[in-house]
């Protein structure tokens, strides 16, 4: 995917936050034309209808994300390091683009088949890095194949904090990350795969 101008980028804002808002369905052109301040015909001069407009906003999010998750790799952290750095990271990025996530989590189901593809080869390389950090901690993850449920659980925990927590209230992006991580870690050693019942 090439880089959005300033322009295009300030249009998925502003159609990221309406979708976010009023729901994709609920969304026309005309209002994120004129919450842009252009025309309609204008608007379709950076993107040729609304269904584009709502790929462009899922895959940049979720190119963020991956990202992040080869940023951390690259860094050569410690097991439990990459995880807490994982953790922070998202949950920094879910606060900064609540709308984006918003829109990923509820509206990808309105692409075509064709575009959802490459979002959720993003998202399986995001959830592929999460369950390698997790079984690196965990070794007894990988034989069970709970690798990638646990990480699946660990989402379950961060991935609608954008609906309640606000980063100026008592709880810091940085404190809830902790916490976070401070959970799954002590849980991970809690757990016992061979006891899981037949």
């Amino acid at each position: 995917m090439t880089s959005p101008t300033p322009r295009e980028q300030d249009l998925l804002l502003v159609a990221a936050r309406l979708f976010a808002q009023n729901g994709y369905p609920g969304t026309a052109m005309s209002q994120v034309a004129a919450a842009c301040g252009l025309s309609k015909p204008a608007l379709y001069h950076y993107v040729p209808d609304k269904a584009e407009l709502l790929a462009r906003i899922c895959e940049a999010h979720v190119e963020k994300l991956a990202g992040l998750v080869r940023e951390v790799q690259l860094l050569n952290l410690g097991p439990e390091q990459q995880l807490r750095a994982l953790v922070q990271r998202f949950l920094g990025v879910y606060t900064e683009a609540r709308h984006e996530h918003r829109v990923l989590t509820e509206d990808l189901k309105f692409l075509p088949e064709s575009r959802q593809q490459r979002i959720r080869a993003l998202e399986r390389e995001v959830v592929n890095g999460f369950a390698n950090a997790l079984a690196a901690i965990q070794p007894k993850l990988a034989p069970a194949a709970l690798a990638k449920p646990v990480t699946m659980l660990l989402f379950g925990m961060i991935n609608w904090t954008y609906t309640w927590h606000r980063p100026d209230g008592a709880l810091t992006d940085t404190q809830l990350a902790e916490i976070v991580s401070q959970l799954l870690l002590g849980g991970l050693a809690a757990l016992q795969p061979e006891l899981l019942p037949a």
